[in-house]
């Protein structure tokens, strides 16, 4: 609930454990194949010439050997190319973004606030965060802004920012977690259901911070920023308990966000977590859709301008 510490979802930590010790063992296979390539004796064919392949020239085996090093750069990287093109959220640049960053920060006990981006979007919805070091940051592309300016859903943006900053207040930028989660893109559906839980674990702290932005904040994902006043919300969260199939299953199996209509339900229905493998259950069937149907969802952004 908005007033209440922001749940974890439930699968998030069994799950990281167990990727965790998936990628343990990967590592361990990387060092003695090491050991092995350095201490054993050479092979030599049946002529007596020396054969000179070697395991370690296995790209997988030398991408889990640089892991360390890899993704401390790749993290470095990223934060370095934010700071020299990025507009850095202040007091007076973006300062709506600035101040729900604060907040956000504070709503969830963090000590300090971590720095926040704009990036042009060129179109794209689209938002994330990072770290290096002891730093943390959020990248807001430019686009959000106009769904989120005065004139049209600020809560939308508030939501958005929530479950960034929800994202490093869970502790999912973490160097270390992410080192032991190295090997979860090449985890068929393991890696994936990880992430989905994260995801969810993000959203819960979107809602605490501004429960009135959720849905907006989904519509957008589903239209955009122009059409989403357009998309009925519990009309399409409704969907996920009425879409069937392997198909709909295997979708929402692979993919790294949960989808979108079982994203809605989950934000709707607060009683429980949200789906992970298997779509929701209605608690009154016969009201789906509802006796006289939905209503139409053409509504134009508020004018006047909407307080931020």
């Amino acid at each position: 609930m908005p007033w209440d510490r922001p749940a974890r979802h439930p699968w998030e930590i069994p799950l990281l454990i167990v990727v965790i010790m998936f990628t343990a063992v990967a590592y361990l296979l990387a060092l003695l194949l090491l050991t092995v390539e350095l201490f054993a004796d050479p092979v030599v064919d049946e002529k007596g010439v020396e054969q000179t392949g070697s395991i370690l020239t296995s790209p997988y085996v030398l991408l889990l050997l640089f892991a360390p090093v890899l993704l401390w750069a790749g993290r470095g990287l990223n934060l370095a190319t934010q700071r020299v093109n990025g507009v850095k959220m202040s007091p007076t640049q973006f300062p709506e973004g600035y101040r729900m960053v604060q907040e956000a920060a504070a709503r969830f006990g963090m000590h300090k606030a971590p720095d926040a981006y704009v990036i042009l979007g060129n179109g794209q919805i689209n938002a994330f965060a990072s770290g290096h070091g002891f730093r943390r940051f959020v990248v807001v592309y430019s686009d959000l802004f106009e769904v989120g300016g005065a004139a049209r859903e600020p809560d939308a943006l508030a939501f958005i920012i929530g479950h960034e900053v929800g994202h490093i207040a869970a502790g999912h930028v973490s160097y270390w977690r992410q080192l032991g989660m190295f090997v979860a893109p090449w985890l068929p559906l393991l890696g994936s259901s990880l992430i989905r839980a994260q995801e969810y674990t993000a959203d819960n702290h979107g809602f605490c911070f501004r429960p009135h932005g959720a849905s907006t904040a989904m519509a957008t994902l589903a239209a955009g920023k122009y059409l989403n006043t357009d998309v009925g919300v519990d009309e399409m969260a409704d969907r996920a308990a009425l879409d069937r199939g392997g198909f709909v299953w295997l979708v929402n199996a692979m993919a790294s966000h949960p989808v979108l209509t079982w994203r809605m339900w989950a934000l709707r229905d607060r009683s429980k977590p949200g789906p992970m493998f298997w779509r929701p259950s209605a608690p009154h069937p016969g009201l789906i859709p509802p006796r006289g149907g939905y209503p139409l969802n053409s509504t134009p952004p508020a004018l006047p301008p909407k307080p931020v």
